[in-house]
């Protein structure tokens, strides 16, 4: 579409403050999150943040590294995160997200980088956002090595935001975890997740629209909306050490995220095998039961849709189950033997769930 030239020029020259964009306020939220951002620096970290690429020397430290990475966002939940008003914890999520994936192949995360979209720039919001994601970052590891903040009038309502983040990590070729080393007789074991982490909101708000709960009720000892808003486990730390201290002894990883359980676990098996889930041998928390009872769903979706307590599926010889799961409860991590690696028979599902009245 051409556009008119019938207009008269305007009386005062126009800025692009006139345009809906103030690059002050984007230039305060850099000295804002500097702070937040030298936390996580590494020493390979080459300069700081507000140059136009980030720097990271990987020399001298791996044989044959291979560089592995991630994106992704925090999806339908920032809806939560604005009607409550807290924004304290998608930062988080958005790291946790991509550290936690780019994990599952044996990687060590190094860097991340992020993207904050909105209409019009709230600081204080938007630098409420970013210590979360410096947090998540601090949990990981990793450093917040740069990012990108885009004001961009009348593509977002006021007071909304998009979140999207970039995770690199690095293993040694010889160590990346595929699952090709599963076999039948595996043990499942399940790290206990967080919460919802950051999959299935979009249900999770019509349960909401439709139950209409008190956000601020006590559940279970904490405000419904501070259960709701919970931010997604970080597994790095606890699972490197067991790579280091125990090399080999993790087969497969499987970060539950959308798809659930029913989905992600059979993503790291082989054609021929398939994943037995004793579904009675870890407790099923009290936000998945509220959600099952008040959205009247089936059992098939809630394991299709939510991670349903388990936030990361680690596959390992029967005989190193136990050495394994006291290295991850050593480190803070709750674990359960959730299930065992058997053959597929033709015409099986790769996964099951015994027993299926749990639910």
């Amino acid at each position: 579409m051409a556009l008119s030239a019938q207009h008269s020029s305007p009386q005062s020259p126009l800025s692009y403050r006139d345009a809906g964009v103030d690059i002050e306020a984007g230039d305060a939220l850099v000295e804002r999150i500097k702070p937040f951002a030298k936390r996580t620096m590494r020493p390979e970290v080459l300069g700081g943040i507000g140059g136009f690429g980030a720097l990271f020397n990987l020399s001298g430290k791996y044989r044959d590294p291979v560089l592995v990475s991630g994106t992704d966002g925090v999806g339908t939940k920032l809806k939560l995160a604005f009607a409550l008003g807290k924004h304290d914890t998608v930062g988080q999520d958005l790291v946790a997200m991509s550290v936690n994936d780019i994990l599952v192949q044996g990687a060590e995360p190094l860097f991340f980088l992020d993207y904050f979209a909105c209409g019009r720039l709230d600081v204080d919001t938007a630098a409420t956002v970013v210590q979360g994601i410096a947090r998540g970052c601090e949990l990981a590891g990793c450093a917040l090595i740069g990012g990108e903040t885009a004001e961009m009038p009348d593509m977002y309502p006021d007071g909304e935001y998009d979140l999207a983040g970039f995770a690199v990590g690095v293993v040694e070729k010889t160590d990346i975890i595929d699952g090709s080393r599963i076999a039948p007789g595996d043990t499942v074991l399940g790290l206990a997740s967080s919460g919802a982490h950051s999959n299935g909101y979009s249900l999770i708000r019509k349960i909401i629209g439709l139950a209409e709960p008190d956000l601020a009720a006590d559940f279970h000892g904490r405000p419904l909306r501070d259960v709701l808003m919970e931010p997604t486990r970080i597994y790095v730390e606890p699972l490197l050490a067991v790579f280091r201290e125990q090399p080999g002894a993790i087969k497969g990883l499987a970060h539950i995220t959308g798809g659930g359980l029913a989905e992600n676990v059979p993503r790291i098996l082989g054609g021929g095998l398939a994943a037995r889930i004793d579904a009675g041998s870890w407790p099923l928390p009290p936000l998945f039961q509220w959600l099952r009872q008040a959205g009247r769903i089936e059992q098939g979706e809630m394991y299709r849709v939510f991670n349903c307590g388990i936030g990361m599926a680690a596959v390992v010889a029967a005989e190193d189950a136990e050495a394994v799961t006291e290295r991850l409860a050593a480190a803070g991590e709750t674990v359960y033997c959730i299930g065992r690696i058997d053959r597929r028979g033709a015409g099986e599902a790769q996964i099951g769930f015994l027993p299926e009245s749990r639910l």
